[in-house]
Parts: structure tokens; C-alpha cells; sequence
């Protein structure tokens, strides 16, 4: 790959990295600085102070232990265990294993973690542990390649190597915390018999100079005042040899990767993981098709890529996203940040073709391009970060503008990093705090950070899907009286709200409703009774029209979306595009609900007023500062409501309840109803005094309805079954 001027002193740094950072045992100091470059010309102030989170809060009682430790440690051997961190640069894993005598990279192909992989994620996965195991063995190590579950390969490992340390990164997902929580009970175990108590220690790479992420501010916009200072990126040291015989093991072909994972237990159901294959554009097309019904519009056509250049860093089949090791990954973006220059070089004139036909809205392409590569460690947030500001620095004799950035791809770089560690870390903070009324758990889609709970933990499965603004705190009072009846009860707050990330993405009803198919099938698991408020009632429809297998029955509270009597064509989505109109509408429109928010949310709750509580308020108000929420509130004048309801719920005789407030101040209740009632066969309907909130309005009513719909359409489903 030829090697650009402004990548080469990173590279040139990488070569003599083992005397880039220390082995002081708790603060590793240097910035990743090429020779030369002055501390004064980085945004980042402060150098790299690498803390285990697990032992930030008990400073004080590990210092009397530390001279006995770090005695254990240069006489010790860790296993570093490698999952979303496949790098070596800017990794305080590394540093901190690298006080030991000897380390033992790892990474476990783990059914568990892999099944939910896409093939293109699983060919990037390859492609950057490929790279992983060349980096290290040029920093005097390797790779090691192990198959099973975590728990059972660690325990062999530690056994094998009598390991005194195992490190791995912290992770927010809760499926991931689970593994590790389990691997940690392991690991203490087979431990058990060392003089001190060995322990699996965490570790993160802080973007915000913190202590502890319990400090951070519950508004980004108090983060954005208190001006909290970075943390630099650094170089990888020297990492200590494997000091014994062990068989490394060898990366898997793809074929195999893909035989593997389809030939375990843990692997989820075929049939329905083949179902998010097939993007929802494509199943509502076929659906409309064998409704013989007259398309109304065209399908965005995919792109079809030509034939890539030898140096490509689009390693992956479909040729859409960046990927290989993170030398290639800093090329593309440097490549990345340089467009509007121009080069000659073929493999940046790739990077610049995908960047037009990526770039969907404002500053899109960049999370298009290098999402991926970021959700697998390939390169840090910071690094990005710290790649972005020091290019804005070149291009402005070394000063940053108080008024922006000069070139959009900056300003798009360090947003998307900047957004995805706000949220990251407000996960985190979530989790240790966990302050909320129903525990909270997270769940990785696309990349994307996405919040859900559950409770109950027997009965039929019951999702409940929020409306626009709203998030799965909204069903605060439906949750457990649900779960009380006999159910297991999910809630969700959809992608773009609440404390759910906010990417620069087109958001579209569409891609709503893929995000419950994979929810369902991801951490459901089973078929389940869907229940919809407002837009999320839409998507509910959606959703239950387009994968009617994964749905029991949906019940829609003050739904969006209209009937439309003898509709004679279904109009199908258009390409969404951000307008002038559009940016400057989302602005008025923030600053209206800033200041409204408290009225606006009242009058939905026009007979229990006090159900609209401070609470409920604040929080909404609070999420309107988040980062990416103008790009949200975009999509509000391209979301797509022309799909007729009388067609989405058609075919689910029987299994549509329709619960109305019928004082919603939004839409005219009667005449809705009127229109369901005459135009779709087989609902049922219930009109209750409320207003377009019914579920929190007056909470103790719905929770008695869905749960008597719930009993009645399960009795229904097991007379069907014993018939059969």
C-alpha cells in the first residue's frame, strides 16, 4: 500500500514505538507525537492517564498493596484478551499487560459473539485480525487463536500458561458484560490459589480526562460548558514475549468462520436470521407485488461498484466500507479529510468516489465509511479525533477557529467520534449508576448503542415500541403491571432518541421497523405480542406486515398513519434528501420545543395533566441537547406516512387491537376509529377516556386491556396449534 506524507511520521513513530510510552505502572505519558510537532499544536491537552475502572474507586486501598503487586506483575504473565480493540496503537491494554514478564494476546472466535455478525462484519473481522497478528509480531508477540466459548478457553489458557493476569476492555453491551462477568468468576477460580486474589481487569481508552464516568454531566450541553479536557492518543510499547511453547493457532478462511458459527447450538434460528438478509425496501416490494397492487414510485437502486484498485482499503466483497489493519484505516482517513484537495493517487480517489456516493445528507459518509472499522477497535475514537484537529491545525498555521471547522470532513470526523463517546460513556455511567426506574440494559445495532429493559422472566413476549420523542422510559408504569400478568415485557427506545445513540443517519420509518426485526430476533428471541404508540404504532404495522412470522399480534394506542378507502396504488419511499427548507425547519422547530416542551407534552394528557409529570419533561429536555438530535428531528419532514394502515395490517385477522384515547388533541379519534373499523377486517377496538398518550395517561386501564388481549389471542394461537 504506498504511504502518503501525511501518514508516514505516524508511521515512522510506529517503527520506534517501544520508546513512545512507559511501564510506570498507573500513568503512561506521550501523545503519539511525530518528531518534531510540539505538544502546544494538539487539542488534546492533556497526555494519555491510562486508569482501570474496576479500581479507580478503591485508589486508596490498592496503594498499600501496590509494592507486592507490581512485584507479582514483572515476575507475572497476562493474557490480554482482544474482542472490539483489534489494534495496537493507542491500546492501554497493551501498556498495562505490558508490565508483566510475559503476555499472551488472545482472541476467542465465540459463537456467542460472532452469530450476530453480519458477512461483511465477519470478512472485515478477518481481515483486521489478519493485521492484529502481523502488528504484534513485529512488536515481539502474536496472536493467539483460539475457538469455544470464552469461558472455557481462558480456563485452559490460564491453566496452560499459570497466568497471574487477565485484562480486557470494559465493555456497555449487556451481552458482553455477561461473558465477561462469567469469564471473570472463571478466571477467580482457577486463581484461587495464589497467595493474593487475582482479578480480571478492566480497561477503557477515556476520550474525557475523568475519574470517574459517574462524573460526567447528564446533559451533553453542561459537558459542552464544563470544557473537560482530552486525552491524547499514544503509540504502542514494546510488548513482553510469550516466554514458553505454545501452538498459536492459525486464522480461519471465511468459509470456515461461516461453517463454524452456522454448526453451533448457539447460533440463532436459521430461518430467521436469514430474514435480515433482506433490507425492508425490498420485502415491502414483494409484498405490494403479490397484493397486486400498482407500485407508485421506484427503489433506490445499490450502486454497483467497479473494479477496485490494488492498494483498495475496501477489503470486504461488497466494496462499501473501509476496512484491513490500522495503518490502512489512517490512510483512508487521511484520505478522508483531503478531499476536497484532489490526488492523484488511486486508492484516495476511491476513498473520494465513496464519499459522493455515501454522503446521503451533511457529513453521512463518514460513519458510512468508517463505522464498521471503529465498532472493531481498528482504530480508537481518539486517534480519529486527534488525526481530524491536527489536519484542521495544518490547513490554519496551527490556530482552530472559534467559528468551525474549515472543511466539512473534519467537522464530520470529529462530530461522529465526539457523539459515539458521549453516548458510550453515557451508557456506562448508566450502567455503574443504574438510576433509572427499570434496569437498563444496552444492545449494539449497526454499531449502533441502543437502550431496552425487561422484566418478567416468564409468559408470552410482549415489545412495546415508543412515538416520536418518547423514549422506553414512557411505558414507566406499563411495564411491570404487564409483567404482573403473566408476561415478559421489553422496551425499547428506538435509534435517534432518548439515551439511544443519535447518528448522522437519513432515518426512515423503514429502518425503524428493520431495527425491531433484528431486535426481536437478536434478543427476543420468539415471537411476540406488539404494542405501539403514536409513530411507533406505524412502525409497529410495519414491521408486523413485512415479518409476520416474528409477530402474535399488534395492538396500536393513538397510531400515526391513515386509512386510505380503495387505494388504487401504494406510494414506495422515495431517496431521502436534506433540503435547506429542512435544515432551517429542524432549527425553529428544536428552539420551539425547548421552549414548549412542558406545554406540548400537557396537552397530550389532557385528562390526567399531572401524568405529565417534571420528570418526564426533564428528561425529554434533556435529550434535545444530545449530539445528533437536529438530524432526527430532520427526518420529521421526510418520514413517510403514506402507507396506508388498511394495507399494513391486512391478512392479521384477529390479532389487531386498536386502543383509542379519544381525546387526543393530534388526530380527530371518532373519525379514525370509523375508518378502521369500515376499512380493516377483523380489529378489534377499545376507546378510553385519554388523550394521544393512553398508556401513561392512564396506565392501570391499559395495562388491564392488553393484558386480557394478551390471554385471549394466546388461547387463540394454542387452539390452533392442538388442532394442528
Amino acid at each position: 500500500m504506498a504511504v502518503d506524507g501525511a501518514v508516514r511520521p505516524y508511521l515512522a513513530g510506529l517503527v520506534s514505538a517501544g520508546n513512545s510510552a512507559g511501564r510506570d505502572g498507573g500513568e503512561v505519558q506521550g501523545s503519539g507525537l511525530g518528531e518534531g510537532e510540539d505538544s502546544s499544536d494538539l487539542s488534546l491537552r492533556h497526555p494519555c492517564r491510562f486508569r482501570f475502572s474496576a479500581s479507580s474507586s478503591a485508589a486508596a486501598a490498592a496503594a498499600a498493596t501496590a509494592a507486592a503487586t507490581e512485584r507479582d506483575k514483572r515476575n507475572g504473565v497476562a493474557i490480554l484478551w482482544y474482542k472490539h480493540d483489534l489494534r495496537v496503537d493507542d491500546h492501554p491494554g497493551i501498556v498495562a499487560a505490558s508490565r508483566y514478564q510475559s503476555v499472551v494476546p488472545l482472541y476467542v472466535f465465540d459463537h456467542r459473539l460472532l452469530s450476530r455478525f453480519s458477512d461483511e462484519m465477519l470478512e472485515l473481522l478477518l481481515h483486521a485480525l489478519s493485521d492484529l497478528k502481523y502488528s504484534l509480531r513485529e512488536h515481539g508477540s502474536d496472536l493467539l487463536i483460539r475457538y469455544g466459548s470464552a469461558e472455557k478457553v481462558i480456563q485452559e489458557l490460564v491453566k496452560e500458561v499459570n497466568a497471574t493476569c487477565l485484562l480486557t476492555e470494559e465493555e456497555v453491551e449487556y451481552d458482553m458484560m455477561r461473558t465477561i462477568n462469567s469469564v471473570r468468576e472463571t478466571f477467580a477460580k482457577v486463581t484461587s490459589h495464589l497467595e493474593r486474589n487475582q482479578d480480571l481487569e478492566l480497561w477503557r481508552t477515556p476520550f474525557y480526562d475523568l475519574e470517574n464516568p459517574e462524573d460526567l454531566p447528564l446533559s451533553h450541553e453542561d459537558l459542552k460548558k464544563r470544557e473537560i479536557p482530552l486525552v491524547s492518543p499514544f503509540l504502542c510499547p514494546a510488548v513482553p514475549a510469550a516466554q514458553m511453547n505454545l501452538d498459536w493457532g492459525h486464522l480461519p478462511t471465511y468459509d470456515y468462520l461461516k461453517e463454524f458459527i452456522n454448526g453451533n447450538k448457539y447460533k440463532l434460528k436459521r430461518s430467521w436470521t436469514s430474514l435480515k438478509e433482506t433490507s425492508a425496501e425490498t420485502i415491502l416490494q414483494k409484498v405490494i407485488s403479490r397484493s397486486e397492487t400498482p407500485i407508485k414510485g421506484d427503489f433506490r437502486s445499490n450502486h454497483a461498484y467497479g473494479k477496485r484498485v490494488d492498494s483498495s482499503v475496501f477489503v470486504t466483497q461488497s466494496g462499501k466500507i473501509v476496512g484491513g489493519g490500522t495503518l490502512a484505516v489512517l490512510n483512508a482517513l487521511a484520505a478522508y479529510l483531503r478531499y476536497l484537495e484532489g490526488t492523484a493517487r488511486g486508492d484516495w480517489q476511491e476513498v473520494h468516489e465513496r464519499i459522493r456516493e455515501t454522503e446521503s445528507r451533511e457529513g453521512a459518509s463518514f460513519y458510512a465509511l468508517f463505522g464498521p472499522a471503529l465498532s472493531l477497535g481498528i482504530l480508537s475514537r481518539r486517534r480519529v479525533y486527534y488525526e481530524a484537529i491536527k489536519y484542521e491545525k495544518e490547513r490554519n498555521a496551527g490556530f482552530l477557529s472559534p467559528f468551525g471547522y474549515s472543511v466539512s470532513t473534519v467537522a464530520a470526523a470529529v462530530d461522529a467520534v465526539c457523539s459515539m463517546e458521549w453516548y458510550w460513556v453515557m451508557a456506562l455511567r448508566n450502567q455503574k449508576i443504574n438510576e433509572g426506574m427499570h434496569s437498563v440494559r444496552i444492545w449494539r445495532w449497526k454499531g449502533h448503542l441502543i437502550q431496552y429493559t425487561v422484566v418478567g422472566d416468564k409468559g408470552p413476549a410482549v415489545l412495546l415500541v415508543h412515538g416520536f420523542g418518547a423514549f422506553l422510559e414512557h411505558f414507566r408504569d406499563n411495564l411491570g403491571g404487564i409483567s404482573d400478568g403473566g408476561n415478559r415485557v421489553w422496551a425499547i427506545t428506538l435509534l435517534g432518541f432518548g439515551r439511544s445513540e443519535k447518528p448522522n443517519i437519513v432515518y426512515t420509518e423503514l429502518m425503524w421497523a428493520e431495527l425491531l426485526r433484528d431486535f426481536v430476533i437478536e434478543v427476543v428471541g420468539e415471537p411476540m405480542h406488539l404494542v405501539g404508540n403514536s409513530i411507533g404504532g406505524y412502525v409497529a404495522a410495519i414491521f408486523a406486515r413485512l415479518w409476520p412470522t416474528l409477530v402474535k399480534s399488534v395492538v396500536l394506542m393513538n397510531s400515526a398513519g391513515d386509512v386510505v378507502p380503495g387505494y388504487s396504488s401504494i406510494p414506495l419511499p422515495k431517496e431521502r434528501q436534506t433540503s435547506g427548507a429542512t435544515w432551517l425547519g429542524a432549527r425553529l422547530l428544536l428552539f420551539y420545543l425547548r421552549l414548549s416542551i412542558g406545554q406540548i407534552v400537557r396537552n397530550c394528557y389532557p385528562v390526567k395533566t399531572e401524568r405529565a409529570d417534571e420528570w418526564l419533561i426533564d428528561e425529554m429536555l434533556r435529550s434535545s441537547y444530545d449530539p445528533g438530535v437536529l438530524v432526527v428531528l430532520e427526518s420529521i419532514f421526510s418520514i413517510n406516512l403514506s402507507i396506508p394502515l388498511n394495507f399494513l395490517l391486512k391478512g392479521f385477522n384477529g390479532k389487531i387491537l386498536v386502543v383509542q384515547g379519544m381525546e387526543d388533541p393530534i388526530s380527530n379519534s371518532k373519525c379514525k376509529l370509523a375508518m378502521l373499523n369500515e376499512h380493516c377486517v377483523g380489529i378489534l377496538t377499545r376507546e378510553i377516556d385519554a388523550g394521544h398518550c393512553p398508556h401513561d395517561e392512564v396506565p392501570e386501564l391499559v395495562n388491564s386491556i392488553l393484558c386480557e388481549w394478551i390471554v385471549e389471542v394466546e388461547d387463540k394461537l394454542h387452539h390452533i396449534e392442538s388442532c394442528q
